[in-house]
């Protein structure tokens, strides 16, 4: 590996929160049910990466395929219903699979079945991201799979290589990998193409990699174009994404190793750049805090969180986790970002310090109005 390769492959090796996406393929036996021997090893890995310090959020496919085994369905079904019946019948065998292997192993596993609402809620958004991260605090691994059995044709995230880089950007990740039955990326299809080369390492932007990308297979709905699209999702929040072959030794022991396993999709932008770029410039206002001279140099000059204590006004009719906007006290806005209360809430403990909030409002969630991780400078 050249020395830019050895450096980044090294940020990954040092990297304390993945969230690592095993596709369908991988966790059953070619769609004729689960591979227990499979996910056994799957558990025994995470566990080794988890002794080693780090965080693991695991996304798993496999309902839909693990259901259909149990049916007798030999194709993927098209209709909806359908589709929400084979998951439905398939999580149990999946959570059941995974509880029992990582138990061996003396660890909690917690089951979390999102939708798309789930995250495009900015209220469940911070209530989702508040579980996970209590959930990786425990000790427990998150087992996080799409809500199938209740989501509609316009709120399914697609395919789970989706799923993973939103969750990575839920809970900050910095790395996510993606597991699949393919080497990696290649330049060309290596099914029609002998010359084709695995692209070892490459800037997650970079225009061309899309243009290598294939298509799904039966069983899956993420082709290597979905899992591109993922890993410029992931980058968004800073996370450099690897997408691997789940069927290499201890792939991801390998990967924790700095080995020189699968494509390396480097992130472009410093973590917080891209997501605050995100929330200032895409995200509808829905109110407006209005700062006094302390709080707006605090926020200018420091780069800290937004303190109730700085805010002499609160307007807008407003929910939690929604996106407001803050006005300096010489009246231009400097900052817009997620509000961890709601207006009335607001109006009740602005200009009051955190040890109050309690007594106000009867409980305390957060310390700040909003947290520096999701306030962005203008």
């Amino acid at each position: 590996m050249t020395t830019r390769q050895l450096t980044t492959r090294k940020a990954v090796t040092e990297s304390k929160r993945w969230v690592i996406k095993i596709g369908s393929s991988l966790i059953t036996n070619d769609g004729q049910g689960l591979n227990s021997q499979a996910i056994q090893s799957w558990a025994e890995q995470i566990a080794a990466l988890r002794a080693s310090g780090k965080e693991v959020l695991l996304v798993s496919s496999g309902a839909v395929a693990e259901g259909m085994a149990r049916i007798g369905w030999k194709k993927r079904p098209h209709a909806l219903h359908e589709l929400q019946a084979a998951a439905a019948l398939g999580q149990m065998g999946l959570i059941q699979q995974f509880e029992s292997c990582f138990k061996k192993h003396d660890i909690h596993t917690a089951q979390v079945l999102l939708t798309h609402e789930d995250l495009s809620d900015r209220q469940r958004y911070l209530n989702a991201r508040s579980t996970l991260k209590t959930l990786l605090s425990l000790g427990a691994i998150p087992i996080i799979n799409e809500n199938d059995t209740v989501a509609t044709e316009e709120i399914r995230f697609g395919d789970n290589d989706t799923l993973g880089a939103l969750v990575s950007n839920l809970v900050e990740a910095d790395t996510l990998v993606i597991l699949t039955d393919q080497q990696g990326l290649f330049d060309k299809d290596p099914r029609h193409n002998d010359d084709a080369k695995l692209i070892s390492e490459s800037s997650v932007s970079n225009s061309e990699l899309l243009d290598m990308a294939g298509d799904s297979g039966d069983l899956g709905q993420g082709g290597m174009r979905t899992k591109i699209t993922a890993a410029q999702r992931a980058a968004r929040s800073g996370a450099n994404t690897i997408i691997a072959s789940g069927s290499v030794d201890d792939v991801l022991k390998k990967i924790a190793k700095g080995e020189a396993i699968g494509t390396l999709l480097v992130a472009d932008d410093e973590p917080m750049t891209a997501r605050k770029q995100w929330l200032a410039n895409q995200l509808k206002i829905s109110g407006k805090l209005f700062l006094d001279a302390g709080a707006s140099k605090a926020i200018l000059k420091s780069g800290v969180s937004l303190l109730a204590v700085g805010i002499n006004k609160v307007e807008g009719d407003f929910q939690r986790g929604e996106v407001v906007s803050c006005i300096s006290d010489d009246g231009i806005e400097i900052a817009r970002g997620l509000i961890n209360y709601d207006s009335k809430e607001s109006q009740s403990i602005k200009g009051k310090t955190s040890e109050k909030f309690e007594d106000i409002l009867g409980y305390i969630d957060e310390a700040e109005l909003i947290h520096r991780d999701n306030l962005a400078l203008l």
